[in-house]
């Protein structure tokens, strides 16, 4: 495995379902949903849903965690606290800023409204350096990322484009070959 590239495990963007970044949440909603039945009857190898941009360049992925995440759109606030310093606050001050963003304050039901209207494009998040492998990059970079961030799929970028996805299943079974085609020891 020394020698493979991470475009040997790859699998390209053409085999992902894909929503435009402009679509509803509900639009969202609704394709994940495809995306998982199409995923349990056998008929898609995965179920993970890609979204593009206005010129049609993949932007991010969407999982049903970044549904929740659109309709509480506040839950930005609470990894921007995760980031600073508490320079000597008490736990419990700190806690009392998070309470005062009280998430989840108004009834699931009319927070489901703006499904309607709100856009992927203003809650998707972006992939991060830590999510993206090259194409030509070896297995190492991928495993440390992989390890390291705990993310269940990387994004491979040739050049500035997005061009696939390496998903942990596909390494490990790869693992998993290597492994078993290594003779016991005596």
């Amino acid at each position: 495995m020394e020698k493979t590239k991470v475009k040997d495990l790859m699998r390209p963007i053409s085999d992902f379902p894909s929503i435009s970044s402009q679509a509803t949440l509900m639009e969202a909603v609704d394709a994940l949903e495809k995306a998982d039945g199409e995923f349990r009857a056998g008929k898609a190898p995965q179920r993970i849903l890609l979204v593009y941009d206005k010129t049609g360049k993949i932007i991010g992925k969407m999982s049903p965690m970044d549904v929740v995440q659109g309709l509480e759109p506040r839950y930005d606030k609470i990894d921007r606290l995760k980031g600073i310093p508490r320079f000597g606050l008490a736990d419990s001050m700190f806690e009392m800023m998070k309470e005062e963003l009280r998430l989840w304050q108004k009834p699931l039901s009319e927070l489901c409204k703006k499904a309607y209207q709100i856009k992927i494009e203003n809650f998707i998040t972006l992939p991060t350096a830590d999510h993206m492998v090259k194409a030509d990059d070896t297995m190492d970079t991928a495993f440390h990322l992989f390890v390291v961030g705990r993310h269940d799929s990387l994004f491979v970028k040739d050049g500035e484009d997005i061009v696939g996805l390496i998903r942990f299943s596909d390494v490990y079974r790869k693992i998993k070959e290597t492994m078993r085609a290594c003779p016991a020891p005596a």
